[in-house]
């Protein structure tokens, strides 16, 4: 055969193959090749006959010599990366299609093509270019929007993801997955109740799709709707016994339920299903977490991350549970790792800021927190962290408007900020329910699956729970160790629930010797302690923390003891349906005050707070010279913490240093950006940086000797002295308080009327700055009310604590009377002995 021969039987051969003479045509074809092996024409031919005759593979070869040619169509190459494309080997589809479209410009097979192989690459923006091009030249394509909106997922343009998904929806619209997936971009955009009705189509038009059934059980999650989450994600596990996300994601659910046990039986369903699923794993690590088994949950988490390393979710959950054992350095680190992946995840940002801020480090942990605002202004309780920086700091500017903000949000019941820095900020009684009650309901919801323990009938020992993480040198403990000591034995059994540090200290020692039963508890789960208690039979389970630092409330939301009582460490409602009553006075919640409580209250006769008479004093206060202090001069203190510190209090601080010559404020230096920022303030004001006193943290001996040095002390308000107050009033030290409508802001009124010196108690802050002035100006006054202090120390019902105790005993045996004679809480007003 000659080569001009050639042109002829090519001519010959299309020509039989356009008329359906396939047969005929390979022949010529075939001939063709055996003359010349690598003819590009030839080869593209016949690989569309052996194609079509399913003989995939030889016509892949064929395609690869046709295209070897410069010169070779766009249809084999469109064809030979269509093939590439069906083996799954898109880096080889790519130039293919590339080639082709360079040829014969845009069409929309090659383009859509394109877009394919290039998402399967992971080349997401490149292949959402193919297919924006490719549904520009067929907008009635809906493969093609549809695989837009998954591209714009990828990329996590969540709306535009959404409008494509509507666009594929409207043109095939009993295409059930582009429902799903609209759904699921609508929930990233926490547009929670579209995304469920998106669901509920898509599985009207799929029921068969465990999938959709996953979708939406993910999203009633969204929406709180737990118990019909459980039953989709039933439905999905119906049809896919083994589905791993299902598993894994019901058992989400439960732990939302605060099911956790049920939850980790799931999570361990998941994780056998599928050992290399690194989420499953990161979820079961949290049940792990929640049910107190924390190095269980870092365990599993470092096996998350080694299976995902790029996990973000799993990096910023490691940090949680080490920020939950007090780990912030490894916290942080597990943080950054999370942001390097996700670097606008407010979540963690927020969540690294609270780690910085325990590592005393506010300045930075604020920057973050205004990071995320920027970002997720509505974040739970983000504006609460914000503000709790700032006050901590005494940085106020910008302030105000923030505690508008979060006043509104409150009475919104938004989840805005945590209850005890709503207490540092508002002196509003229904703020401070509010908060407390929005925050008990999210974190803490009862668990309805314990039943509350039944009433015991019995004549002997009632058995009185305390549960405290601060049963060590720490102000509670300096505040009640008298108080355990004098409990009546005979009558009552106490037994201590210690969740925070086994430190060997004074008070420890003390108190371990005090309680009948000492039960270090710190390692055991919230459901265990609570079910320990029931199983001991505490009549009576006494939070001493409430939502304060390390307190533990969902041991009361899972029913510790028939009665349950909030007492002295946080100063207000909780807010929480499972606690009965709250330990108050008079003054502290005044008549009226009832609706701003879901407790019953206790009126105890005197001040509510207890207080240690036993309490060492060191015998060698320091000298001015060596506290700092000047040798002349009256020395105005307040030993509160710097975040009880409010402009308005220092507004009046200065205007009192002003107007008594040669005097300084004696504060506590609990913050070192707090010290700067307050001389600044003072500066400000027109008062010199140096009239600031700074006291370090001493031991408590040293601490109450140096009281000595001081001549008056300022209280602070919304939140008033409380520890502080009894300590200086213990030390001789007459207090000056603004009383406040809260119960935080009281206290310091109840300490005063317990010794005696109601008269100290002001209502206007003209009052307070007056009295202030007057007292510091007048030796003669300020010595007669110490010696008035010296001789109520013997006699005051505030330091009468076998008097207290008493009280407080005659409380705890009305609420067990009412409680096994049938009768629920009430409000008690308990009478002087």
């Amino acid at each position: 055969m000659s080569r001009l021969d050639i042109p002829q039987l090519l001519a010959i051969g299309e020509q039989s193959f356009r008329s359906g003479n396939h047969a005929a045509a390979r022949s010529i074809f075939e001939q063709i090749l055996a003359t010349q092996p690598r003819h590009s024409r030839a080869s593209e031919c016949l690989a569309y006959i052996l194609g079509r005759a399913g003989q995939g593979q030889a016509a892949q070869r064929l395609l690869e010599v046709a295209c070897e040619d410069p010169d070779c169509s766009a249809e084999a190459l469109y064809y030979l990366g269509a093939s590439y494309l069906h083996q799954d080997r898109a880096p080889l589809a790519i130039p293919c299609f590339e080639r082709a479209l360079r040829k014969a410009g845009d069409f929309f097979e090659g383009l859509h093509e394109l877009g394919t192989a290039q998402s399967r690459v992971g080349d997401f923006a490149g292949a959402l270019s193919s297919y924006q091009q490719a549904a520009r030249l067929n907008p009635k394509s809906f493969q093609a929007h549809f695989n837009l909106g998954r591209m714009h997922d990828e990329l996590r343009q969540f709306a535009a993801a959404a409008d494509s998904y509507g666009r594929a929806i409207a043109l095939q619209p009993d295409f059930a997955p582009a429902w799903s997936n609209r759904g699921i971009a609508r929930s990233e955009l926490q547009q929670h109740t579209q995304a469920l009705a998106d669901h509920e189509q898509a599985t009207r038009l799929d029921p068969g799709d465990p999938e959709a059934w996953t979708n939406q059980a993910v999203t009633l999650g969204h929406l709180g709707r737990h118990q019909e989450a459980l039953a989709c994600y039933d439905r999905a596990l119906q049809i896919r016994p083994d589905d791993a996300r299902a598993w894994s994601n019901r058992g989400v659910t439960l732990d939302a339920l605060r099911r956790h046990g049920e939850a980790l039986a799931c999570h361990a369903r998941a994780t056998q299903a599928a050992p290399d699923d690194a989420q499953a794993w990161a979820n079961q690590a949290l049940a792990l977490h929640h049910l107190g088994r924390h190095e269980e949950a870092l365990s599993q988490l470092d096996r998350a991350l080694s299976l995902a390393p790029g996990l973000a979710r799993a990096w910023a959950d490691q940090g949680i549970v080490q920020a939950h054992v007090k780990r912030y350095e490894q916290a942080l680190a597990s943080y950054d790792r999370a942001l390097q992946l996700r670097p606008d995840d407010a979540e963690t940002l927020t969540n690294k800021g609270v780690a910085l801020s325990m590592l005393g480090r506010r300045a930075e942990g604020l920057a973050l927190f205004e990071q995320a605002l920027a970002i997720r202004p509505e974040l739970d309780y983000l504006l609460g962290q914000a503000v709790n920086a700032q006050i901590s700091m005494c940085q106020w500017n910008g302030l105000a408007a923030r505690l508008d903000d979060l006043a509104a949000r409150i009475r919104a019941g938004a989840r805005a900020i945590a209850p005890f820095p709503a207490l540092a900020v508002f002196d509003v009684p229904e703020l401070g329910l509010r908060a407390a009650a929005t925050w008990a309901r999210d974190k803490h919801p009862v668990a309805a699956m314990h039943p509350v323990a039944g009433q015991k009938q019995r004549a002997d020992r009632i058995v009185v729970g305390y549960y405290s993480a601060d049963f060590h040198d720490h102000a509670t403990s300096y505040l009640m160790a008298e108080f355990f000591e004098r409990h009546d034995r005979r009558r009552f059994e106490l037994v201590a629930f210690s969740f925070g540090p086994d430190v060997d200290d004074a008070s420890r020692r003390r108190l371990v010797a005090t309680f009948d039963r000492f039960l270090d508890v710190r390692s055991d789960s919230d459901e265990a302690i609570a079910r320990r208690s029931r199983e001991l039979g505490v009549d009576i389970a006494v939070d001493l923390k409430g939502f304060t630092l390390d307190g533990r409330p969902g041991i009361f939301a899972q029913r510790a003891a028939p009665i349950q009582v909030s007492y002295l460490g946080y100063p207000g409602s909780t807010g929480a349906d499972f606690m009965d009553y709250v330990l108050a006075d008079a003054v502290v919640v005044p008549e009226g005050d009832e609706p701003f409580y879901s407790e019953k209250i206790v009126r105890l006769p005197f001040s509510y707070q207890v207080t240690d008479t036993r309490r060492a004093v060191s015998p060698s206060p320091p000298s001015r010279r060596e506290a700092g202090l000047p040798e002349q001069g009256i020395v105005l203190c307040c030993f509160n913490n710097n975040y009880k510190i409010t402009p308005e209090t220092f507004d009046s601080w200065t205007r009192i240093l002003r107007r008594v010559e040669g005097s300084v404020l004696w504060l506590l230096a609990a913050d070192a950006a707090a010290v700067a920022n307050l001389r600044r303030e003072a500066v400000a004001r027109g008062i010199a940086a140096e009239r600031l006193v700074f006291a370090k943290f001493a031991p408590l001996a040293d601490h109450l000797a140096r009281y000595r040095l001081a001549d008056l002390f300022l209280d602070t308000l919304p939140y008033n002295a409380h520890t502080t107050g009894s300590d200086a009033l213990w030390c001789g030290v007459p207090v000056v308080t603004l009383q406040g409508r809260a119960f935080a802001g009281r206290v310091a009124a109840s300490l005063l009327h317990a010794v005696g010196l109601q008269e100290l108690v002001t209502h206007s802050r003209q009052d307070y700055e007056n009295l202030a002035v007057a007292l510091a100006s007048d030796p003669v006054r300020l010595g007669e009310l110490r010696r008035r202090l010296e001789a109520e120390r013997q006699t005051a019902p505030l330091f009468d604590t076998a008097r207290s105790t008493r009280a407080i005993e005659a409380a705890y045996e009305e609420m067990v009377r009412r409680h096994r004679a049938g009768l629920p809480p009430e409000h008690l007003r308990i009478p002087a002995s």
